[in-house]
């Protein structure tokens, strides 16, 4: 029985370990960002939050910055993490196709460990201006960069730039 179970098992790992890894979801239709894996660059995008007197923020792309180098980790976007003033940076091709959409929490609103005479704890401290940054793995096809906040009405788009 036993060399049975491993004359099975043993073409079944050897054969999913030869596979290609071929970045297809679960429909067989190509992940958004699938080709830009190749490249072996990382693109930086270094942004400025500042907040108006109206409460309204303002972002300004203050540098992109081309390296050489491969992501170890690739972050997924999760709308389940989303909160009320996270930003959803989305960079597209000239089409308007997202490529990499990506989620950061909310610079002007950091959460920081305080501690006082009660012991730790975390709160929100609200910032008049903030400096936050994006990395992702580069590509010829990426043209454009777009900030979205999320409101609790949906999201709301605050920054759009051609790279």
């Amino acid at each position: 029985m036993k060399n049975l179970l491993n004359f099975f098992i043993v073409p079944v790992f050897l054969l999913c370990s030869f596979q290609k890894n071929n970045r297809l979801d679960h429909f067989g239709e190509k992940l958004p960002g699938a080709e830009i894996l190749k490249e072996g660059k990382i693109l930086y995008l270094f942004f400025k939050a500042d907040k108006e007197a109206s409460g309204k923020e303002r972002i300004v792309l203050q540098e992109k910055k081309i390296t050489e180098g491969k992501l170890k980790f690739t972050p997924s976007f999760d709308k389940g993490e989303l909160e009320t003033g996270d930003f959803i940076v989305i960079l597209s091709d000239s089409g308007g196709r997202e490529i990499v959409k990506q989620h950061v929490k909310n610079p002007l609103h950091p959460e920081m460990e305080v501690y006082e005479k009660e012991g730790m704890s975390r709160k929100k401290i609200p910032l008049e201006n903030a400096e936050f940054s994006v990395r992702s793995a580069y590509s010829e096809h990426i043209q454009m960069v777009k900030i979205e906040k999320v409101t609790e009405s949906g999201t709301q788009l605050v920054f759009t730039q051609k790279l």
